[in-house]
């Protein structure tokens, strides 16, 4: 009786969900549009080398495919929640949410967050759950192969559920691809198609492992190619993982960053040539650069993106897509931060102004706009060697080493044309965490870390709550005029709604409090 109750529930959702698209038919579990086929014995589609080859490939492709729409949200996440920009366009209500800090479980954001993230996993799931049969069955797979597309497989997932982690909370952590349904599996694979989410030890436990494993095994630097997950990204990302609040080891942190700054990554000769390109019809933006960790990048404008459209111009087509209001408008704080350091080279290269139809935030003859998108072609920085550098002086400034937390950032400062920093800030180690989270601001500004800087900044959650809700406060650091009113960020606001979609369709993932 109770696995035909289980198997009417999984063959009723099943039913529900088979009409829908992404939004509709969320990759919280497993089911006949995300899982391949394959007949009942095996229960695998991925047999081959070539076959195995082919799924890398289409981990790859999702990232500058329909993935553009989860980068596009979380840049504008990331700076609008807090100081560095408006939502762009009081038109559209996700947005303007956004900057208000009133995300509902219906709102876009919430769902292509969490819906996209969740396909990007079960790419990387098709990889780690066959190599190994393909590597016992297929002798074309070398040794080599399968400790390279292993190890990217698992820093893909591993870098998807920590962004869901920061998100969302406790996530699903898909880890195994389940059998087709019968009467006689179903309480075993049941939790596999709706699984619960998992406790934050476990997933310590699941990234710690798989992060090892990559920072061993992962390709090395490819100079020629950054868009490639290697080692540089591995240890990037386990820097970053041991940074975060619930799994802080400041020491780990420092060597993770030491060891990607062994590899030959080098700061750009100007902070522009990240961001420049070339004119023409054959014209490109800068890929590749010294400074590159991994970036997801396009081969040419005829096979290029389309996220630029959120932002601003493609500068290929200028008048493409120009008749609507933008989002992530660069705030008046952001800017009074960058001309109160006479940070003109790093302003210059993220915000743009012109002439558009619109004056939500500024006049329309003269208005402010996100320029680090600026082609169809333009690279997303995933990693980049400036983030490290910043993320170790952090750490250092944290393990009470005022002094050489100073000289990294003097590093960044340098390649800006900013003056070194004071030997009272040197001499600090309060302050010299200040120096670092203000240098990460105008350095990082528009690439989807402001949010997550704050959040990670202390003990607490405080400056994050400070920051977002002074905004509206005259006389503090944050205030600005033109930032929506916003609801107060309490503790059960940090966190975004799981989407309702997601919890209509799995009975076992329940809602944030709060929502």
């Amino acid at each position: 009786m109770k696995k035909s109750l289980i198997l009417a529930v999984v063959l009723g959702f099943g039913a529900a969900m088979s009409s829908c698209e992404l939004d509709k038919f969320p990759e919280t579990g497993y089911n006949e549009h995300n899982v391949p086929e394959g007949d009942a014995e095996t229960d695998t589609a991925i047999k081959t080398r070539e076959q195995l080859s082919g799924q890398l490939t289409t981990m790859y492709d999702y990232m500058r495919g329909d993935y553009q729409t989860a980068w596009y949200q979380l840049i504008t996440l990331a700076d609008c929640r807090v100081d560095n920009a408006y939502g762009g366009n009081l038109g559209e209500a996700k947005v303007v949410a956004v900057e208000a800090n009133r995300i509902d479980s219906e709102n876009e954001f919430a769902s292509t967050l969490w819906n996209y993230p969740m396909t990007a996993i079960d790419n990387a799931n098709q990889i780690i759950c066959n190599i190994d049969n393909v590597k016992a069955n297929d002798p074309a797979l070398t040794e080599r192969e399968y400790q390279e597309w292993l190890s990217e497989a698992l820093c893909w997932r591993a870098y998807n559920w920590l962004l869901m982690h920061q998100i969302f909370g406790e996530v699903p952590m898909l880890r195994e691809i389940p059998p087709a349904i019968t009467s006689e599996n179903i309480e075993e694979v049941y939790p596999l198609y709706f699984p619960e989410r998992e406790p934050i030890d476990t997933l310590r436990v699941q990234i710690v492992k798989d992060l090892e494993y990559a920072c061993q095994y992962a390709p090395d630097v490819d100079v020629a190619n950054k868009y490639k997950i290697t080692k540089g990204f591995a240890y990037g990302l386990a820097a970053k993982f041991y940074a975060m609040r619930e799994f802080r080891d400041w020491t780990k942190v420092k060597s993770c960053c030491e060891a990607v700054e062994g590899l030959g990554y080098e700061l750009c000769d100007s902070y522009e040539e990240l961001w420049a390109f070339t004119e023409g019809d054959a014209g490109m933006a800068a890929q590749n650069t010294k400074e590159s960790i991994f970036e997801v990048s396009w081969p040419n404008q005829s096979n290029g993106s389309w996220m630029w459209m959120m932002f601003y111009r493609n500068a290929y087509k200028p008048d493409d897509s120009f008749t609507w209001a933008k989002w992530c408008t660069p705030s008046r704080n952001l800017i009074a931060a960058f001309e109160a350091e006479g940070d003109t080279e790093r302003m210059n290269a993220s915000i743009r102004y012109d002439a558009c139809g619109w004056s939500f935030h500024y006049p329309k003859d003269d208005y402010a706009f996100m320029y680090k998108c600026r082609t169809n072609v333009s690279p997303v920085y995933v990693l980049r060697l400036a983030d490290i550098l910043l993320l170790h002086a952090e750490a250092l400034a944290n393990l009470s080493d005022a002094g050489g937390a100073a000289d990294l950032v003097d590093r960044v400062r340098e390649r800006a044309h900013l003056p070194k920093l004071t030997s009272e800030q040197r001499g600090s180690v309060e302050e010299m965490k200040e120096a670092v989270l203000h240098e990460r601001r105008l350095e990082l500004a528009f690439e989807g870390h402001r949010w997550f800087d704050l959040m990670r900044f202390g003990d607490d959650y405080s400056r994050l709550k400070s920051v977002s809700d002074n905004a509206n406060v005259q006389g503090t650091d944050s205030y600005d005029s033109y930032t929506q009113a916003r609801r107060t960020m309490d503790d059960n606001h940090i966190l975004l709604p799981v989407p309702t979609s997601v919890i209509e369709n799995n009975p076992n993932i329940h809602q944030n409090t709060g929502y």
